[in-house]
């Protein structure tokens, strides 16, 4: 275990130190939790037009639950694991850049990495008859957020692999829950 934590911790400080001044307000945008609400206006609307107004209430619900589950799962295991960010090891403080406007306790799984894999996973799953390749760009988008954890020196790559793995499998098991709800619901 201690070998894997040591690896984990040469990767961190190896993605985290490709970052420069330059490439920081970006960076920082990215891992801001609003800056994509124009991306899920943009989703809602996909859902809205491809699906109705009853799919998309059901979706916006189903939605609600599955950022408030995975927020929570990955609290318990904040908690549980306490597991300290990188941004609160000392003797990291020197050899990284922390750029974060603040830095919690535990980071043991990030929530950002589940809750942005869960989302591409989620709406991926169910616009995908209508747009075949979105999915894909939803992936990408989501690990670009999960990546910028590690960027601005908050996250170790295990807990945004860790979190990307859980956001996956609850995207998944929330689209099931909503076609199930879209069968019940919804009249054919």
């Amino acid at each position: 275990m201690e070998q894997l934590i040591q690896y984990d911790t040469d990767l961190f400080l190896w993605l985290n130190n490709l970052g420069n001044p330059t490439w920081d307000g970006f960076w920082l945008a990215v891992t801001n939790k609003f800056t994509f609400i124009p991306l899920y206006g943009v989703l809602l609307y996909l859902l809205y037009r491809k699906m109705g107004a009853k799919s998309l209430l059901i979706s916006v619900v189903v939605i609600a639950f599955m950022i408030a589950f995975t927020d929570q799962i990955s609290s318990l295991f904040k908690h549980g694991v306490q597991r300290p960010r990188p941004c609160k090891e000392a003797d990291l403080m020197e050899q990284m850049r922390y750029i974060a406007e603040r830095c919690g306790r535990y980071g043991f799984f990030s929530a950002h990495a589940a809750n942005s894999m869960a989302i591409a996973v989620f709406t991926g799953l169910l616009l995908r008859p209508y747009y075949k390749s979105l999915i894909f760009a939803l992936l990408f988008w989501s690990a670009f957020v999960a990546y910028s954890r590690i960027y601005v020196g908050v996250h170790y790559p295990l807990d945004i692999i860790c979190g990307m793995t859980f956001g996956a499998i609850s995207g998944f098991l929330f689209y099931k829950l909503k076609q199930k709800a879209d069968s019940r619901f919804i009249s054919s």
